[in-house]
C-alpha cells in the first residue's frame, strides 16, 4: 500500500513540475502601453513609424488565428479607418 501511494505521490509531484505559471504580460513589452496616443487617430498615422518587435493590423473582417505572442503588437482598425484599439498579443 506504501508503494502505491508513493508512487502516486511521485507521478502528481512530475506532472506539477511541468505545468507553467502564466506570465504577466506588461504592456511595455510589446510597447502597446507607450502607444495608446493612437487610439481615435487615422491608420495613415503609423505611416513611418517603426516598431520594435512584430506588428499586427487587424482591419475589420479581417482573420486573425488565436496564438498569443506577448511581444507582438496589435493595432485594431474600426470600420471608420481610425485605431481603436493597440494592445500585446
Amino acid at each position: 500500500m506504501w508503494v502505491r501511494l508513493f508512487s502516486i505521490c511521485a507521478v502528481v509531484s512530475a506532472l506539477s513540475a511541468c505545468v507553467e505559471e502564466p506570465v504577466p504580460v506588461s504592456p511595455r513589452v510589446c510597447e502597446a502601453g507607450d502607444l495608446q496616443y493612437l487610439v481615435g487617430r487615422p491608420e495613415w498615422a503609423l505611416e513611418g513609424m517603426v516598431f520594435a518587435g512584430p506588428v499586427r493590423l487587424i482591419r475589420p473582417g479581417t482573420a486573425i488565428t488565436m496564438d498569443y505572442r506577448q511581444e507582438r503588437l496589435n493595432i485594431e482598425i474600426g470600420r471608420t479607418g481610425r485605431i481603436i484599439q493597440v494592445y500585446c498579443g
